[in-house]
């Protein structure tokens, strides 16, 4: 049975407790006050800390858990753990993998072509994947809008963050974003289960699931963060 959503962040375990027992976990405020990891962490493990926190562990927490990370509410990062994503990812997908959906007129070419790229070289990080698709300084526009679009459909997420290493071979500066598709981050399983049920059934199923860990929050704002 799930629990109404509680949580405090000290540490990169508390994040992936938090995944694990609540399935959708965003990291910054949205819809629903105080459903993120942004209202409910520690001030040392946010920004103006001398020591790893947040925005450090987001790989960490990913590669350890095995949990899916992109931006699925609203174009805002969520953490998702695998046991919801197969669902997750039916609901959004409306059923379709990605070659039907174009086939149907339901993805511009834009989408359909840099999707190409990325499944073809996944896992990518997000300047090669840049660079494969022409969105260079004097070439294409609008990189971010497409991806983020195709995060929300669930046919891409966040598979890691890698950092620059200097010549002792210490990280530094901010993690690089990794992409890759679900197919490739999940494996077989999710490739094998994905498409079981009916779109409108994963959804109810998450539906009913968020009414449970969030009953302060209005059928609308619900249906917001799932639409």
């Amino acid at each position: 049975m799930s629990q109404r959503f509680s949580i405090y962040i000290r540490t990169k375990e508390d994040i992936m407790e938090a995944v694990q027992a609540f399935g959708f976990v965003p990291l910054f405020k949205n819809a629903v006050p105080g459903y993120s990891i942004e209202e409910n962490v520690s001030p040392d493990a946010w920004f103006g800390s001398d020591t790893d926190g947040v925005w450090e562990w987001k790989g960490p927490v990913i590669r350890e858990s095995g949990c899916a990370y992109g931006k699925f509410f609203l174009g805002k990062a969520v953490f998702v753990s695998s046991k919801w994503f197969p669902d997750f990812a039916n609901w959004r997908r409306d059923g379709y993998d990605f070659d039907a959906r174009f086939d149907d007129e339901l993805a511009p070419y834009k989408d359909k072509e840099l999707f190409d790229i990325l499944e073809k070289n996944a896992p990518v990080i997000s300047r090669e994947l840049k660079k494969k698709g022409g969105y260079t300084k004097d070439g294409k526009k609008g990189f971010d809008s497409v991806i983020t679009r195709l995060q929300h459909q669930c046919y891409v997420l966040i598979s890691d963050f890698v950092y620059e290493k200097d010549k002792n071979g210490n990280p530094y500066g901010w993690g690089v974003a990794e992409y890759s598709t679900p197919e490739v981050f999940f494996g077989k399983e999710f490739r094998r289960t994905l498409y079981d049920k009916e779109p409108d059934e994963s959804r109810e199923k998450i539906f009913d699931h968020l009414r449970k860990i969030l009953p302060e929050a209005d059928e609308k704002t619900l249906a917001r963060l799932l639409r």
